[in-house]
């Protein structure tokens, strides 16, 4: 197929079965259909980066709420109790998430 338009997309409605599902090239060159997988996602182990993800994790979905049930907020902690205790570990979560997924 041609186009006059290099580089953007053209609609090819012989790329559809009769369902209207995307027929895979793999099926049109009678491969075998088994998904490859992106070299560098192969030698990725769960090491101490994901232990440490893990570690934030278990801080933010439970250490941090305990701490708002266990010190309920007063005249002077509520803002401390509301507003940071959430905030820090959802911080610190995504920071973490980032810097675990993103390894050379």
């Amino acid at each position: 197929m041609t186009s006059s338009d290099d580089g953007g997309y053209v609609h090819d409605p012989s790329a559809f079965d009769e369902d209207g599902e995307h027929r895979d090239e793999a099926d049109d060159a009678g491969g075998d259909g088994v998904e490859t997988v992106h070299p560098a996602a192969v030698d990725r182990e769960f090491d101490w980066r994901g232990w440490t993800l893990v570690g934030v994790i278990v801080f933010a979905f439970i250490v941090a709420p305990a701490a708002i049930v266990l010190f309920p907020p007063g005249s002077e902690g509520y803002r401390f109790a509301l507003l940071i205790l959430p905030l820090a570990p959802a911080l610190v979560l995504a920071v973490t998430a980032v810097w675990a997924t993103t390894r050379p």
